[in-house]
């Protein structure tokens, strides 16, 4: 799914990843994060993909709110997770949106 209800300026945070191969909780995890994340204050969506590199987009209303969402105890506890028993690397981007536009058939 495409978020495309969103007014610029907003902010994105790419978080894009590579797994180990045992992955097991992984999934569980991830949609409980997801779910965590949509009850935050400040957010506003999320798309992600994942396959061989996983790709999850997730969109804010500020810096603060970001920050507050990595400060979260269960987000830090299943980001430390992470570390430990799921990534084999990841990478997180965090970019001020200033202007976007669309197409849809």
């Amino acid at each position: 799914m495409i978020v495309d209800n969103l007014k610029p300026p907003y902010y994105a945070v790419v978080f894009t990843t590579i797994l180990l191969d045992d992955i097991e909780g992984y999934a569980e995890m991830a949609e409980k994060m997801d779910n965590l994340a949509k009850e935050q204050e400040g957010y506003l969506g999320v798309e992600s993909t994942r396959s061989e590199v996983g790709i999850t987009v997730s969109y804010w209303e500020s810096l603060e709110a970001i920050i507050k969402w990595k400060n979260n105890i269960e987000h830090t506890e299943a980001r430390n997770m992470g570390i430990e028993k799921w990534y084999k690397k990841y990478q997180l981007r965090i970019c001020k949106v200033e202007r976007e536009y669309g197409f849809e058939k």
